[in-house]
């Protein structure tokens, strides 16, 4: 049935896509790609690498605390590493002893794990 997956949508606040463009761009390395122009209307923005990752805009946001996408990279520790110096959350996480990972936080407070 489920064949692959599409994009992951998270919500930010209105007005926040200045602030997603500097996490999921700058410091995460995915593109921005336009999105159709009726979708536009509503703000928010896509990005796209490995994975595609839409921001979508919530007037009553809510960051999600448990609810979570979890994005495989190629270096934990560089990725670590860059999230720290920007000031993000790193929470090295050895519940599972079978997955090299850790938590932080997009900068809207959704949860995010990242593992190697």
């Amino acid at each position: 049935m489920i064949l692959d997956i599409d994009h992951v949508q998270l919500a930010m606040p209105p007005g926040g896509e200045d602030v997603a463009r500097k996490f999921y761009r700058d410091i995460l390395g995915l593109d921005e790609i336009e999105k159709p122009p009726k979708l536009a209307l509503r703000g928010g923005c896509w990005f796209q690498g490995a994975v595609s990752v839409h921001l979508g805009i919530e007037s009553d946001f809510r960051p999600a605390l448990k609810a979570h996408p979890a994005f495989v990279v190629a270096d934990l520790a560089k990725c670590a590493d860059l999230l720290m110096v920007a000031g993000f959350p790193v929470n090295w996480d050895t519940n599972n002893p079978n997955v090299k990972r850790f938590f932080s936080a997009d900068p809207f407070g959704n949860r995010i794990e990242f593992l190697e």
